[in-house]
This record gives structure tokens, sequence and C-alpha cells, in this order.
């Protein structure tokens, strides 16, 4: 089994594992035993906070049909002229003022590798060699395509591809899809592939939102008079098309609040992160936090369910320009609440999800 386009024997050939299959002729090429392929998947981080490198990140992103849905023609003018000759400097500098400078990378990569591995030690307890499991994301690197191929290498003839992202918006769970089908496009001896289903309303992943909830009430000196539950937001118009995001969102804050046993008063639901002149999903969490203050509610806490790890959405919008807005407007005590990260109650519901989706694969 030769690569056509170099000449050369496949990659996986050459795995130390790599066996001649049974009752094949003595010059039949090793292969590797079979292996089920575990995939996550994120958003993506630019590889510095330099220019250029914000530049090629904001480009791959903003041509995303899937994420800004204008006609070509209209948009790529306007990002190529104008919005990316002045977004990758404001970008840049929000990245670098949460950067992770000991390790050269963005909280995300960091936090996402982090993840990756917990689930890796659950899933080889569990199932041993027979699972590689791995993180690649949509924008940046590790690339889709290159994770994909070294798993194709590997002998992952079943791939179970997993976005990160508790709810479903074509933005996000979509858009991470399309980018793995398309690897798989290229593949000569295509895996079997699944992906998995939003988990927005998994008993475990509420119960790990709500522990995180009870850990930073128990930790305040005074308690928040309110939970503001922010979720990246998304133009009105996509609800009307029928993406299913907003009403993901608000089922995951009910169920938060009938978990955690509190009244309505107790918590809101807000949107976060508005770009562009259309009307977003309302309230704007900016907006709204200040509301607040000015109605009385002094002390608020903030947490972002739609993201599975910290990000620039999270450290740089929420704990800087969402709590000055909310101090600006006379608020008094600003709790963030961390998103669940690699925190083991969200490693254990991740886990589950994965272990229910490889039934019948593996069991």
């Amino acid at each position: 089994m030769l690569d056509n386009k170099k000449g050369t024997d496949l990659p996986f050939t050459k795995l130390p594992d790599a066996k001649c299959p049974a009752h094949a002729p003595a010059d039949h090429p090793k292969v590797p035993p079979e292996k089920v392929g575990i995939l996550l998947a994120n958003l993506g981080t630019p590889d510095n906070y330099d220019y250029w490198s914000m530049r090629r990140y904001l480009n791959e992103f903003l041509s995303d049909r899937r994420v800004i849905d204008y006609a070509p023609w209209k948009w790529q003018p306007l990002l190529q002229l104008i919005i990316l000759t002045k977004r990758p400097f404001s970008s840049g500098a929000a990245y670098k003022s949460i950067w992770n400078e000991d390790k050269g990378e963005s909280p995300l990569m960091t936090i996402t590798r982090d993840q990756t591995a917990a689930i890796r030690d659950k899933m080889v307890e569990v199932f041993g060699d027979k699972v590689e499991v791995d993180f690649c994301m949509r924008y940046g690197n590790p690339s889709t395509k290159a994770k994909v191929q070294e798993m194709v290498d590997k002998g992952c003839q079943k791939i179970l591809f997993f976005p990160l992202y508790p709810h479903y918006a074509g933005a996000t769970s979509a858009t991470a899809n399309d980018q793995f089908f398309r690897a798989l496009m290229e593949q000569a001896w295509q895996p079997s592939a699944r992906t998995v289903a939003p988990y927005f309303e998994h008993p475990e992943y509420i119960d790990a939102l709500a522990q995180s909830v009870e850990t930073a009430y128990a930790k305040a000196e005074n308690r928040p008079d309110i939970l503001v539950v922010s979720y990246h937001g998304m133009p009105q118009r996509y609800l009307r098309q029928g993406d299913p995001y907003h009403c993901q969102c608000q089922k995951t804050t009910r169920l938060l609040k009938e978990r955690l046993g509190w009244a309505d008063t107790d918590i809101v639901t807000t949107f976060q992160s508005v770009f562009g002149p259309e009307e977003w999903l309302r309230p704007y969490t900016v907006e709204h936090v200040a509301e607040l203050a000015k109605q009385g509610k002094k002390r608020i806490a903030v947490m972002a369910p739609a993201f599975s790890a910290d990000c620039i959405e999270t450290l740089e919008e929420i704990n800087e320009e969402i709590r000055e807005s909310f101090e600006h407007a006379g608020g008094e005590e600003f709790t963030y609440i961390p998103c669940l990260n690699d925190d083991p109650a969200h490693i254990q519901a991740l886990s589950t999800v994965i272990m229910d989706n490889l039934k019948g694969w593996l069991d």
C-alpha cells in the first residue's frame, strides 16, 4: 500500500504495533491494530498576539460563512481592507492581557490540552489502548485536518468527533462539524464517523454548573444579589431562521435554577459579544449588568455556561469589560465564576457523554 502522491509507504506502515494481517501474503503492507479516535474540538486561538498572527486567525474566523453569512462580495472587501487592518491591534492587546506567557499560548489552548489529558486518562482506564484521544481547533492550530490525518495514520477506523459546545449553534457546533467532514473528504480510506450532539441539558453537566455556583457563593464574603448567566450572543435573525441556540440556553438556565432550588429573581439570562450592526439576542450582558446596578443590585455573580473553557470572551470581556460596566454604574461586588475547564465534575460529565456516544463501537 503506497502513497501514490509521494511514492512512499503510508505513515501507519511504520508504526511499532503495525503487523501484516492474518492470512495475507508476506509482502502485504503492515497495518496497525484498529482503534477508535476521540477528537475533541474547540473554537480556536491565534498562535500569538502579534499583528500578523492575529490577522491570520481573524481572517480564518471571520471568513467562515457560518459565522458571518453576508455575501462575500459585500463582506470580503470590508473585512480585508478595513476590519483586518485595525482589529488585529485591539484583539492582540486583549489577548496579551490574558496570555499564558509561561507556556507561550492562550488560556484556551492550555485548558483544552488539560481537559484532553484528563479525558484521555479516563478513556484509557476504561478502554485501554483501543482509543486515541486528542483535540483540534476549528480555527488556527492544531487544525482539524491535521488531527484527523494523525488519527487515521494511527489506525483509527472510527472517529468520534466532539465539539466542546454544550449548546448547538450554526456558528459553533455546525462549523466544527463542517470542518471535520471536509477533513474526511480527503481520506482515501475514510473512517466511520460520529458527531456528539449538544449536551446542554445533560444532568451531569447541569450538576457540574451548580457545583461551581455553590462553591463560588460559599467563598463570597457577601452573597450576590443575583446570578447573571451570560451566553455568547448571535443575531436575532439566526433564531428566526431556526437555530435552536437561544432556546437551549434558556433551558440550561432553567435547569440550573431548579437544581440550585432558587427563585426566578435569583438568576437571569443575558447574551454577550455583540458584533456588527444587526440586532442580537437580548438582553445584552454589558448593558444589563449596569441596569442591575442602577436597580440596586450592588452584588452580582456572572458565569458563562456556553463556554467549556475560559477564553478571551470570559477572561477579558466578562472579567474586564462587563465588570467595568457594572462598577461604573454603581455596582460594588462583582464575582466571576470561572468556566468548568478541567474541574473533575466537568471531566466526568464530558466522559459520560463520550462513553454514551461510543456505545456499539466500544462497550
